[in-house]
């Protein structure tokens, strides 16, 4: 009798420890991807930004995607005060240059100012922008709240061509590591002015000579250089929230990139205090 009561008491001992062990392992990151609106593969970049993510983090990525292609794409999450309640992190990959309802834009806003960390990609730079945003915008105007959050004001991009990507702050936990390394067709944001946003990484772009479609350049025009800030991370708000910006990532392939999907999931680790200052994952956080 007693021989056939050890093995009972073996197993049950057995399965509380990994039922302890299972409350102890680290809760997935609970990601919110928005994206939609004008310009961009949406529908591509969503799945592949998800599957990139939780491939390589202890992480769940929830899909807000709006399949309007227009620059008035508006997100339904977005009209409920606590829209970001059930999230760790979100990240911004919208296109809405011409959502100008500002009551619409603080209430996106609020959620971070509140500590909700942020990842904005590529056309969210360009996005909830009115009044005359093509000018340097003034702290606390009207239309600066959305660009104060990005912590860098941008309003136009040059040709799709190929970007020298250089990491200038090599000693931050999110670049640690990282190789610089030249896309393949991709658009250059400009840096109307830099805010409050601490820049990591240049990007530079040759820019063919300006010719109506069919013709070909004279003999004499001559390609020019441009330089911009395309990596940065700010911190916003009374919380200091912290937030990451990318201005990378028009094309699909650039999307899937190894080199893309490190830095993003490098940085989601950061915004959500999960990366170390020597820019390893926190324990149980990378795959």
């Amino acid at each position: 009798m007693k021989k056939a009561i050890l093995p009972l008491i073996l197993l049950a001992t057995a399965a509380a420890y990994f039922v302890k062990a299972a409350d102890n392992a680290p809760k997935p990151l609970r990601v919110l991807l928005v994206a939609g609106g004008c310009c961009h593969e949406y529908d591509k970049q969503t799945t592949a930004l998800k599957e990139s993510i939780e491939g390589k983090l202890n992480a769940v990525v929830d899909v807000a995607y709006n399949p309007d292609k227009s620059t008035k794409a508006t997100f339904e999450i977005y009209k409920s005060k606590d829209w970001a309640k059930d999230f760790d992190v979100i990240i911004h990959d919208e296109c809405s240059a011409d959502v100008t309802d500002p009551a619409y834009v603080a209430n996106i806003l609020n959620a971070h100012k509140a500590g909700v960390p942020a990842l904005n990609l590529h056309c969210a730079m360009h996005s909830y922008r009115w009044g005359n945003f093509r000018e340097p915008v003034k702290a606390g105007a009207d239309n600066a709240g959305w660009y104060e959050m990005l912590g860098l004001q941008s309003t136009g991009h040059g040709p799709q061509q190929p970007i020298e990507i250089s990491f200038t702050a090599k000693d931050h936990p999110i670049t640690q590591g990282l190789e610089n390394w030249t896309t393949i067709n991709e658009e250059l944001y400009n840096n109307i002015q830099v805010l409050t946003g601490t820049p990591l990484a240049s990007g530079k772009q040759i820019v063919p000579p300006k010719v109506k479609k069919g013709e070909t350049p004279p003999p004499d025009a001559k390609s020019t250089e441009a330089n911009a800030v395309v990596v940065w991370t700010n911190e916003y708000g009374p919380n200091k929230t912290r937030i990451f910006s990318t201005t990378i990532g028009h094309n699909t392939d650039t999307v899937k990139d190894e080199r893309y999907v490190k830095l993003i999931t490098r940085a989601l680790l950061w915004t959500t205090g999960k990366l170390s200052a020597d820019g390893k994952a926190a324990d149980g956080y990378a795959k």
